[in-house]
């Protein structure tokens, strides 16, 4: 079963970089804020899924700060967005 966990990680880190293209590329700050939120989406489900094939609580733990981390991340953006553009 940790082979599935291990196989489904890989595949969300691929679609991760493909995320990162999509930043890097991105036409707006709208593009860039989804692959961003993407990317910290990703994070969080490889974390957790490594937690699971390893065992290891203690990187649920850090999959959830990962969460709240990128939620704060949102908001800030979209706040120093909001102040610049008026």
């Amino acid at each position: 079963m940790s082979a599935l966990y291990f196989g489904t990680a890989a595949f969300i880190l691929v679609m991760i970089a493909l995320g990162l293209l999509r930043i890097l590329r991105g036409s707006g700050s709208a593009d860039r804020l989804m692959a961003a939120q993407i990317i910290g989406s990703g994070g969080v489900a490889v974390l957790l899924l490594l937690s699971a094939a390893m065992q290891l609580p203690a990187i649920a733990d850090v999959a959830l700060m990962l969460a709240i981390l990128a939620v704060f991340a949102s908001v800030g953006f979209v706040n120093w967005g909001s102040g610049h553009d008026g």
